[in-house]
């Protein structure tokens, strides 16, 4: 695929030969520059791109520059460039973009995908190659009938001559198309005539994965390749003090065990001979600092920490002086843990390393410093290394890690064997694995004045930093991570005195973005907050948000939507409650309503959530209404369940069996419901997952009287007495 970028006028003119027939389109679009090094430039500059390639066949294959784990991206993206390219939907095709400056984040400078960013930094980039491609198509069949180009139009994957009706084919356009120039600027599309944008549309990728054609990085498999795992530290930091691999060299099939920089590795004919080789190790660990790392003592020191000043996230108004004059002062402390990502494909990667070149498979949430790392280990220039990008057993932020620390490691295994090698992680090494969403502790102060209206809002929020340290933490000037900061820092509830600030607790345990990042935990502590401030104050909770939403007909709208659809304010079923909360993040605003009932035992059950979302402009509702699915019972299985512990420095979870997820039967009937409107288009990715948590907790409030502030709720006895 490298040839169909970074071509010049005369290789574009060329560029049909060179795919035995294929049309392939490259136009200039603005993007930001790339970044060899991995890490991220400031400035900005035109680059030719190339996500369109037509063939005589006549399918349209649409070069998806995005990690598909199961979000949708390789259906919604091509959405985009088949409507203005006119394209027969069942004519498309999808293949995933090499590692290339042309595939770039238009926003990031590299290759990758995250942060609900897919379709609303694409949109216009996409667009425009469709547009393009459309405009070439059409100047080729004029120039083919001789007529005037404003004569023809697209429909379906054919151009038309309107006065004639004589009609020619895309397929049947490419040799003539190979050779027009690509026009300096084209016309997007009115919204109001979208043929295929904003209607359902069946995923593309949803055939392979059902009838097993779908290749995941663990489903990779090539000639000569052996399987590799590696036996790393219990404690985060610590290094092998002396081994012994007389046992494990013994177990049929171990082929080699070698010692690289994250632990030892067992390189054997297969995963079980590897598995038991593992087993077999006999290592004597230098733990370093971490092995006295206690989660009941990282509590106490974070609660000391909130004590003292942070540094300042937002300040408004004058939190000190308005605390007297309050008529009523409420406190409560927020609490959440670390949390695994626990995708259902745990970690893999496949190197075929040869001095020559090396060739790469693993699903990658980051391309570029992934393939810049594992060429500078191999010492090879970024060019010789060839990363293909697989389909993601999902990813939730955990395979978009700045230090591609799991690409490296296999790297270094296939340098020291010499052999095509596949890394696996277990479900284990997964969970212990480490780059959790962090522990977060938040200390709040709200006053209300007589009428319950509240005029302070002072947050102290601690929590390790994710950004600093990596490239994407290079702009941070003070040790404030505004990742841990988002949608605490940024709340629209109009409060005249606002404080809120940030302490970053000590690092060591490897952190990463989790679905939602700070939201995540954010959307907690405020919407949980924001629930006590109304219940002080007698009003109810749906009414007291919408009052101090007033200057936000947006955030209104959908707090109304999902107040509506849901029965707020009339009789549940007998024995069932009802909880709301409304967060905006990644451009999307988010309220649901939790529907909840609590037995005598304390077992909470959600039985229903309406969720209602603004998310602007919209490409796939089908792909909303899964995504919102999919962000609640993510979301809801940390909230009910998840939680990473640590004691002497080691993480007392293995597997789903004690970091347990949402099983079927308990998945509660979700409702989604857009608010329609032309605004640009938000992320929906993750949007879903911040709201669920204070929704069911407010819910277990009305159930019980009971104020959930800590996560997982299951800690909490709910017992009725």
């Amino acid at each position: 695929m490298s040839g169909i970028v970074n071509m010049s006028r005369r290789e574009f003119l060329m560029a049909g030969a060179a795919f035995g027939g294929s049309f392939v389109l490259g136009f200039p679009l603005t993007t930001t520059s790339s970044s060899q090094s991995g890490t991220l430039p400031p400035n900005r500059t035109v680059m030719p791109n190339a996500f369109i390639r037509i063939a005589p066949d006549e399918t349209v294959t649409i070069i998806v520059n995005k990690s598909e784990m199961g979000q949708g991206v390789y259906t919604s993206l091509p959405m985009i460039v088949a409507e203005e390219l006119d394209a027969d939907w069942s004519s498309i095709r999808v293949e995933s973009a090499p590692v290339n400056p042309a595939y770039n984040h238009t926003e990031w400078g590299i290759q990758g995908t995250g942060g609900s960013t897919s379709v609303r930094t694409s949109w216009k980039q996409l667009a425009t190659a469709g547009a393009s491609a459309r405009a070439i198509l059409i100047a080729a069949a004029a120039r083919t009938w001789k007529v005037d180009p404003s004569t023809c139009k697209t429909e379906k994957g054919f151009v038309i001559h309107e006065p004639s009706a004589k009609r020619l084919s895309y397929g049947q356009l490419v040799k003539e198309a190979a050779y027009m120039v690509p026009p300096e600027k084209v016309s997007l599309k009115n919204p109001r005539n979208y043929a295929l944008i904003g209607r359902p549309v069946p995923r593309l990728d949803t055939p392979q994965k059902t009838n097993g054609k779908a290749i995941f990085g663990a489903d990779v498999s090539i000639p000569g390749m052996l399987t590799a795992l590696v036996a790393r530290s219990p404690v985060f930091g610590g290094k092998v003090k002396s081994f012994s691999a007389e046992k494990a060299k013994a177990i049929p099939g171990v082929k080699a065990v070698v010692e690289v920089e994250s632990g030892i590795a067992v390189i054997a004919d297969g995963f079980w001979p590897a598995q038991k080789g593992r087993e077999a190790l006999e290592i004597v660990w230098e733990e370093g600092p971490l092995a006295k790392l206690n989660s009941k003592d990282q509590r106490s020191q974070y609660g000391a920490m909130a004590k003292k000043p942070g540094v300042v996230a937002r300040q408004q108004g004058d939190v000190e002086q308005s605390m007297v004059r309050g008529a009523k002062t409420i406190d409560a402390i927020y609490e959440g843990p670390y949390l695994a990502h626990a995708p259902m494909e745990p970690l893999n990667c496949v190197v075929d390393f040869r001095p020559d070149g090396c060739n790469i498979w693993t699903g990658t949430q980051m391309q570029t410093t992934d393939r810049n790392a594992a060429a500078k280990i191999l010492g090879l220039p970024p060019e010789k290394v060839n990363l293909q990008t697989t389909l993601l057993g999902g990813g939730f932020g955990r395979r978009a890690v700045g230090d591609s620390h799991f690409v490296k490691e296999a790297a270094r295994v296939a340098r020291a064997v010499q052999k095509p090698v596949k890394v696996m992680w277990t479900r284990e090494d997964d969970i212990r694995g480490g780059y959790y969403r962090p522990v977060v502790y938040s200390e709040l102060r709200g006053v209300v004045d007589a009428k319950g209206i509240p005029v302070v809002w002072k947050q102290s929020i601690v929590s390790q930093s994710i950004l600093k340290g990596t490239p994407f933490g290079a702009d941070m000037k003070t040790d404030l991570d505004p990742t841990q900061v988002e949608g605490a820092a940024d709340s629209p509830y109009e409060i005249p005195n606002v404080l809120v600030d940030y302490h970053m607790a000590p690092a060591g345990v490897p952190v990463l973005w989790w679905r939602s990042v700070g939201h995540s935990f954010t959307a907690f502590a405020k919407e949980g907050f924001i629930d006590e401030l109304a219940h002080a104050a007698g009003v109810d909770p749906y009414r007291y948000r919408r009052r101090l939403l007033a200057k936000h007909p947006r955030q209104q709208a959908v707090l109304d939507m999902a107040a509506e659809k849901s029965g707020w304010g009339k009789p549940s079923e007998p024995g069932r409650y009802r909880g709301i909360a409304i967060h905006e993040s990644f451009g999307s605003i988010v309220a649901q309503v939790a529907e909840v009932s609590v037995s005598q035992a304390g077992r909470v059950r959600v039985h229903r959530v309406v969720c209602a979302i603004d998310c602007g402009r919209i490409v796939n509702p089908d792909t909303i209404a899964a995504q919102m699915e999919s962000g609640i019972v993510f979301g809801l299985s940390a909230a009910l369940y998840g939680e990473i512990i640590f004691k002497n420095g080691r993480v007392e979870q293995s597997n789903f069996l004690d970091y347990p997820i949402l099983r079927i039967e308990e998945m509660p009937v979700v409702e989604t419901h857009v608010v329609p409107n032309q605004e640009e288009p938000g992320g929906v990715g993750e949007p879903g997952v911040p709201p669920i948590a204070p929704a069911v907790v407010n819910a277990i409030f009305a159930a019980t009287g009971k104020r959930i502030r800590q996560i997982p709720i299951i800690k909490t006895d709910l017992r009725k007495t």
